[in-house]
């Protein structure tokens, strides 16, 4: 495949079903696919997605909006799965580790059974957590990864892990059709100001002028990737041969050192807020960047540089603030079109 628009690889009378759609990730995936000509049927239980992430498109007549756990088997009619649903942020997953496990394992396998019954083709949101802290770098998808299993995080790494293998067990025993995306670090605008993610930290203690939080000695590193990029390898993936399952890693190969990623917060809003270091949670990566020799095959390689898509995040969080003040002060209107200009 040449690079092109992910648009172009979406067949426009299909009926798709995102799970986690009202989310961070996917309410820009739904977007993307109803600009294609889709039909979408969104899914999502709220847990860590929001309504207002999809608000602006309750009315177009070819997108639904259905709350729903996907721990619990969901009967509709569709011809493709992306299946999304899951707390991607230390501090939403950790909160209810028992309930993210169940979301990645009950939520595969329901997921799995209903492109089984439909015969749909169905992709699995994976993480680059499944290499847990990597012995090798960067990480390329035959790396088994180097996780604890009975860690604060294993929750949500293992639980990926276990959907992977369940959904090769699938296509082993049943002939799924199947994709499996390992996401590395994503960001952008409607990231949640609390979800604990670097990027999004960062930006709200820089813009409060607060002190920039980082962990250990801010030398271990990330890969970061802008949501719109992302999509782009989602699509992309989903629309690539049937044979090609995956699993196949989708991140900007780009490495940064969270003391440089400070550094180019404080640049981008201004802020004088200092540097302040704080002992590494336990189990947290040193290291972190993907090899995407395979994604660059199916046509898709990362074009948003960290500079731009810190801009366009920092302007996201920016208007937020100021809406959040607007709403303390009675301007519910104002704050309202706010936040509907930033998204």
């Amino acid at each position: 495949m040449s690079i092109a628009k992910a648009e172009a690889y979406v067949h426009p009378e299909k009926r798709i079903l995102v799970t986690g759609g009202a989310g961070f990730v996917g309410s820009y995936l739904c977007e993307r696919l109803l600009e294609a000509g889709a039909h979408v049927l969104c899914v999502d239980n709220f847990y860590t997605g929001a309504r207002s992430n999809v608000a602006h498109l309750d009315a177009h007549p070819r997108f639904e909006l259905i709350e729903h756990d996907v721990c619990v088997p969901l009967h509709v009619d569709v011809d493709e799965i992306y299946n999304l649903a899951c707390p991607a942020s230390p501090i939403h997953y950790q909160r209810d580790p028992v309930q993210t496990t169940k979301t990645s394992v009950l939520g595969a396998i329901n997921m799995l059974g209903l492109a089984k019954r439909l015969g749909a083709r169905v992709l699995q949101a994976s993480t680059s957590e499944v290499y847990g802290d990597p012995a090798i770098h960067p990480q390329d998808e035959t790396y088994w990864g180097n996780v604890n299993p009975i860690g604060p995080r294993s929750c949500y790494d293992e639980g990926k892990r276990c959907a992977e293998t369940l959904f090769f067990d699938y296509r082993r025993q049943h002939g799924l059709e199947i994709k499996v995306a390992r996401i590395f670090n994503t960001y952008g605008p409607r990231m949640q100001p609390n979800d604990g993610r670097v990027v999004s930290n960062f930006i709200i203690q820089a813009l409060k002028g607060e002190s920039i939080s980082i962990f250990g000695d801010g030398a271990q590193t990330r890969s970061f990737c802008y949501v719109d990029d992302l999509v782009d390898g989602l699509i992309k993936l989903m629309a690539s041969p049937k044979d090609f399952t995956g699993p196949v890693n989708l991140g900007n190969p780009e490495e940064y050192s969270m003391v440089e990623l400070a550094n180019a917060v404080l640049s981008k809003t201004g802020s004088t807020s200092r540097l302040a270091f704080f002992p590494l949670p336990e189990d947290d990566p040193r290291q972190r960047r993907p090899d995407i020799t395979l994604a660059a095959g199916l046509g898709w390689q990362p074009t948003t540089p960290l500079q731009v898509g810190l801009q366009r995040t920092v302007a996201y969080f920016r208007d937020l603030m100021t809406a959040q003040r607007l709403e303390r002060e009675g301007n519910v209107d104002a704050a309202s079109a706010t936040v509907a200009a930033a998204s």
